[in-house]
């Protein structure tokens, strides 16, 4: 059921620009919408805005029942599985009807319970948000000796931190901030702190700077600068604490500079001097380098060299490539290690144990998983010298869990599972796994999950989503808002498409630069498979996705309008040629090496082929959300805005088109969880109106909508 649309739309102005480039024209009409700080910009969102409500009137309170729902799932007093790092257990705690988080420590026994212990708020995101309309806490870290705390804030959504150092002793905030800072680590003296911070213009974390604790921040000594505008920053410490490390890396490339941490005011090493297209990522143990590494195949190995002599001449291989297994990640210990790998799809824990003092392991075994489709990764595992290793587990129909795995008994021992309350039982729900054919023969795997008492071949309401950017696997988490979608019979899929990195780097390659489109196709080949198979109803087809999954929703849109009903679309990177073009935006020079430089004609003209906003023309659409905010700093708020004033003049049907802004927020959208579980109501509302999931619209006295929620026929 379509809502019906009393009120008109906005009709933006057109004022046309032109940009001529490899024989081709760009026109633009709405390019004055970028100017953030004309009044005329903030009206036309704000009309959008009002639009929009005036749209979605008719469901608040199909809304408002929703956020009921969602709420009535949510354990709102609660608190995380404390961790230990040095003498404190850290955890992280929430209490009914306060938005934020309160980050807490108590100091105790490194075993049995911390009840009687005294607890220590470190921070409180309530108390330290009042008087923002957004608050996000960043990096977060404690010296050795457990005094002093760097953190940082941003009270904007546009991801600019602000770094500030806490007396955790005394509860005083040293004087000063540094503005833009990145991440930050402690060395081991508890009085020197590195940090990053981000370039103004570009917003890339391009420094490394040094700080004495009790000095002036304008006395601080700038260690490390990187020139090279694909690259980041980032700064830490091995999990053994004996070193720092500065990683700087592109899309494509890294390179690491080591310290010891006892040594703050040393030179940086480098371990392998950067390289186009090889990526690594180091650790250390008993005076051996472990490194990550692609340098002989996409799919990353795992060699061991001496700290004093880490060049690749000296590297020796203890895990080696594996064709159809992505090594993402290895976690070090000082008797064993974990390598997380993705296999088929999914991750795997593999567990390695080391025989004597060196580098020399023996595999012992892997963490089994007993469902179809699920997320498995580390947890907070801050003790090197320990022969426990926290995992977390989820799926689409298990909530989040966190087990701790002995490494003498090789058992595992569940330590949390998130409550789920308001009469949630997972026996009702089920996933499995499937696999969509693409145009060139690939398969494509997919995700499902479901109400089994809901579910009729070809007649359910079908929701599907996708990202397919950057390497980035799809997680398979569990979602107590998803219920709100599942119990009204609603079928959910997660299409694993090219362009992610769910099968490995190749799955990756295979999807972005020259072959971007494979992305758009397969998530076509994926609905068109899901609804030929009776997964779904072909005419009752939801789509959603955000950021670069924006993009794939644009360009699928663009592809077969005819496919879709209804489609969500978060902060949607659909302006790709007019971003792309201008190196002077943030982050746009780092994702050549996602799309291409389109100052290269090549790259140029198959980018037009799909940019979503130059590919709009006369047609029938489906009914569309889309949603961004308007101190987004990675998808500017403007291509949505662009995007949506020019389908307005050329899409033919009636069915809905809503822009949504975020006035207040970032690329991430509220910072509050009550607020963000009014966003995701407001996008639910949507989808089942459209979807035809709510069968009788009544209206009150007091002009407040009922609704009830029984399939439309």
């Amino acid at each position: 059921m379509t809502v019906i649309q009393s009120v008109q739309p906005p009709v933006a102005r057109k004022e046309t620009t032109e940009t001529r480039l490899h024989g081709a024209t760009l026109s633009d009409d709405y390019a004055w919408l970028r100017d953030k700080e004309n009044p005329e910009v903030t009206s036309y969102l704000e009309e959008e805005n009002a639009y929009a409500e005036a749209v979605m009137a008719p469901l608040a309170g199909l809304r408002e029942q929703l956020y009921e729902e969602m709420l009535s799932h949510v354990k709102q007093t609660d608190v995380s599985v404390p961790y230990r790092d040095g003498t404190y257990w850290y955890y992280t705690r929430t209490e009914e009807g306060k938005q934020y988080a309160i980050h807490c420590r108590k100091r105790g026994k490194f075993s049995g319970p911390l009840e009687d212990a005294e607890e220590e708020v470190i921070l409180d995101g309530n108390e330290m948000a009042q008087g923002h309309a957004f608050f996000a806490i960043g990096a977060i870290d404690v010296s050795d000796d457990g005094r002093w705390l760097a953190y940082t804030t941003d009270t904007t959504g546009f991801r600019q931190y602000s770094l500030q150092i806490r007396d955790l002793e005394t509860g005083k905030i040293q004087p000063g901030e540094v503005q833009r800072a990145g991440s930050v680590t402690w060395a081991a003296d508890n009085f020197t702190l590195f940090y990053t911070v981000e370039d103004e213009e570009q917003k890339r974390q391009f420094q490394l700077w040094r700080h004495m604790r009790g000095t002036p921040y304008a006395a601080d000594v700038l260690v490390y600068q990187d020139n090279d505008e694909r690259f980041n920053v980032g700064v830490g410490r091995t999990r053994d604490c004996k070193f720092i490390v500065m990683e700087s890396g592109s899309h494509t490339t890294s390179e690491s500079r080591v310290l010891p941490a006892s040594e703050p005011e040393g030179k940086f090493e480098v371990i392998c001097p950067r390289e186009d297209e090889h990526e690594y990522s180091i650790d250390h143990r008993n005076d051996e380098w472990f490194i990550r590494t692609n340098d002989k195949g996409r799919n990353f190995r795992l060699v061991t060299a001496p700290v004093a002599k880490p060049g690749r001449e000296n590297w020796v291989e203890r895990i080696a490539h594996r064709d159809d297994v992505m090594l993402e990640e290895v976690d070090l210990f000082s008797s064993f290690y974990i390598a997380c790998d993705r296999e088929n799809g999914l991750p795997r824990l593999r567990l390695w144990k080391f025989v004597g003092d060196m580098a020399g392991a023996e595999q012992a075994g892997e963490i089994a998983f007993p469902e179809p489709a699920y997320s498995a990764f580390p947890h907070i595992n801050r003790c090197f010298d320990t022969t426990a290793f926290r995992y977390a587990y989820q799926s689409l129909v298990t909530p989040s869990s966190v087990y701790e795995y002995n490494m003498k008994t090789a058992e595992s021992t569940l330590l949390k599972q998130v409550e789920i309350p308001g009469g949630f039982d997972r026996t009702l729900y089920a996933s499995q796994r499937v696999e969509a054919t693409a145009p060139d023969g690939v398969k494509v795997p997919i995700s499902l999950v479901y109400r089994k008492d809901m579910r009729q071949a070809g007649k359910n309401p079908l929701y599907v989503y996708g990202y397919g950017s950057y390497g980035y696997s799809l997680p398979l988490g569990f979602s107590s808002n998803r219920l709100s979608l599942l119990d009204r019979g609603v079928v959910m899929a997660y299409a694993h498409i090219r362009g992610g990195g769910d099968l490995g780097k190749p799955w990756h390659d295979a999807g972005k630069m020259l072959v971007k489109r494979n992305t758009f196709t397969d998530f076509i080949a994926a609905v068109e498979h899901l609804t030929a198979s009776g997964s779904g109803d072909p005419s009752r087809v939801a789509i959603e996705g955000g950021s670069a999954g924006g993009l794939l929703m644009g360009a699928v849109v663009n592809l077969r309008p005819d496919l879709f009903r209804a489609v969500i679309s978060h902060v949607p990177f659909v302006d790709v040629m007019n971003t792309m073009l201008d190196a002077s935006l943030p982050l746009t020079v780092p994702e050549y090496e996602e799309w291409g430089d389109p100052n290269e004609e090549t790259y140029f003209k198959y980018m037009l082929s799909y940019s979503p906003y130059d590919n709009l023309k006369p047609g029938n659409y489906p009914s569309m959300l889309v949603k961004t905010s308007l101190h987004d700093s990675q998808v500017m708020y403007w291509e949505p805005a662009k995007y949506v004033a020019r389908l307005r003049t050329l899409k033919t049907d009636k069915s809905p088109l809503l822009l949504v802004t975020n006035m207040k927020a970032g690329h991430g959208g509220a910072s509050g969880r009550y607020d963000y579980l009014k966003e995701i109501a407001f996008d639910y509302a949507f989808l089942l109106s459209e979807l035809g999931l709510v069968s009788k619209v009544e209206k009150s006295e007091d002009g407040k909508a009922i609704h009830a929620s029984n399939e439309e026929n």
